[in-house]
């Protein structure tokens, strides 16, 4: 079974990989109302630099997901889908920053996190309404094939620091 992962996750780096090789002049066009799809204007974004960002504006540092299957167990977003992705995460916050491998992937991850983020709401009514406030305040972002989720008490700050990054 580890042989089995291992190879496929060679597979997708692989696949991942290659499709950077790929021309942008036969890129889809951008759908009316979205953010400038970087990834169209040729410009490629690390995200753990973006995470960095996101930290420094939040003032938090949480543990960070080191695997796409970490996102699969926490988040439940398809490893498929993700080309890649910075994460962290603790009892009170949540940072998932995904690039996803086209617009498709993309709401499938936003999908995914609204679900997580509406798990979260329902949880901490219960233990904290303190807590749920915040929480009902945040949304899972969509710019392109960018996706993000950010759960803090200085969201507004965090997101506003990751879309200064991701643009």
């Amino acid at each position: 079974m580890k042989r089995l992962i291992a190879l496929l996750l060679v597979a997708l780096t692989a696949v991942a990989v290659f499709a950077g090789c790929g021309s942008s002049e036969n890129a889809a066009p951008k759908t009316p109302g979205d953010a400038q799809n970087v990834q169209e204007q040729g410009k490629t974004v690390d995200l753990n630099a973006v995470m960095q960002a996101v930290n420094d504006a939040a003032g938090v540092t949480a543990e960070k997901l080191e695997s796409a299957n970490d996102l699969k167990r926490y988040y439940r977003i398809d490893p498929a889908d993700v080309k890649q992705f910075a994460a962290q995460k603790d009892s009170d916050n949540h940072f998932v920053l995904v690039e996803a491998t086209d617009a498709a992937a993309a709401s499938r991850v936003q999908e995914a996190l609204n679900k997580k983020l509406e798990d979260i709401v329902r949880d901490s009514t219960s233990y904290s309404p303190e807590k749920a406030e915040i929480v009902k305040k945040c949304t899972a972002t969509i710019d392109g094939n960018y996706v993000s989720l950010i759960i803090t008490d200085k969201a507004d700050e965090a997101l506003q620091a990751y879309k200064s990054k991701i643009q």
